[in-house]
């Protein structure tokens, strides 16, 4: 399990460097995810799917903002809501995050066959999923 923990910790460090340097925390990233992945959200709901603080999904949803990765829309229905949506440079910075980590990917598993890569792949799924019945961890996406 130590190898495991090394491992992660490793692949986290090198994507946090490489990511980091174009401006966008994992929280920023993650905000940019489920907005690609579920569609535009009311900041309290977009708060409660990710299960982080309003306050912090906020700070970054006007990061965002400025930078012009998302926009706020008005809608009008059952009342006044602010909803957020990823705009086409928020698209392609979450294209350019996922780039780069591929890129660390590709790095950190150089020494393996596209067999073991899978392999891998497989097996790694399988701990995150056992460790999500456990309450550990979300189940990957991936």
């Amino acid at each position: 399990m130590h190898l495991l923990a090394a491992a992660g910790r490793a692949a986290d460090a090198l994507m946090t460097e490489r990511v980091s340097a174009g401006g966008l925390s994992p929280l920023h990233q993650s905000v940019l995810r489920t907005l690609a992945e579920w569609g535009p959200y009311a900041r309290r709901d977009l708060a409660a799917r990710m299960d982080v603080p309003s306050a912090d999904v906020s700070r970054v949803i006007r990061d965002l903002l400025t930078q012009g990765l998302v926009q706020d829309v008005v809608v009008n229905i059952g009342g006044r809501h602010d909803v957020v949506t990823l705009t086409p440079t928020g698209t392609a910075a979450l294209t350019t995050v996922q780039d780069d980590m591929r890129s660390v990917q590709d790095v950190l598993l150089a020494s393996l066959t596209k067999g073991e890569r899978a392999q891998l792949h497989y097996l790694l799924r399988r701990v995150c999923a056992t460790a999500a019945r456990l309450g550990a961890v979300r189940s990957a996406s991936s």
